[in-house]
């Protein structure tokens, strides 16, 4: 963490607000560089962020629905799902900037499928396969928490 992250967190629980940094802290991991896979300049392969969180499945997004945020166009299945991400796009935006979670959690980037996925307390993680997810999933808990560690490194190097 560098000086200025120290201070902020440190006013931040100095002002009674120790639940308030470490989610400030997990808001910040939609941050760093996003993955655009087989897709250069598409984020998560073109596959609409939002429908992860409230459909529960991948969908495909369409040219039709994009934004461009963070220099990568984000795909929408729907004006509904852009309108819902251009809102807010660190509530729905992949954690670890779409990277597969379990490698981000073991101190490496890589590639993800649009199926394996997870959603937990309404963030979506994405995985390399779906073996990798099954690992994942055994202790995520922990991995989120490592992969959490990670990523501030991770993403300053990708």
């Amino acid at each position: 963490m560098n000086r200025r992250g120290f201070l902020a967190g440190a006013a931040v629980i100095a002002a009674g607000g120790v639940g308030a940094y470490f989610w400030t802290a997990r808001e910040s991991l939609a941050s760093g560089p996003v993955f655009t896979g087989n897709t250069p300049g598409i984020a998560i392969n073109g596959y609409d962020t939002v429908a992860y969180i409230t459909e529960g499945k991948p969908v495909e997004g369409s040219s039709d629905h994009s934004h461009k945020w963070k220099d990568v166009e984000w795909r929408f299945a729907s004006a509904e799902n852009k309108a819902l991400f251009v809102a807010n796009p660190q509530k729905y935006a992949p954690q670890y900037g779409g990277f597969c979670a379990y490698a981000v959690a073991n101190g490496s980037t890589a590639k993800t499928e649009p199926d394996a996925f997870t959603v937990v307390d309404k963030k979506l993680y994405l995985n390399y396969d779906k073996n990798i997810q099954s690992r994942w999933e055994r202790d995520k808990v922990q991995y989120i928490k490592d992969g959490d560690k990670n990523w501030i490194a991770l993403s300053k190097s990708e």
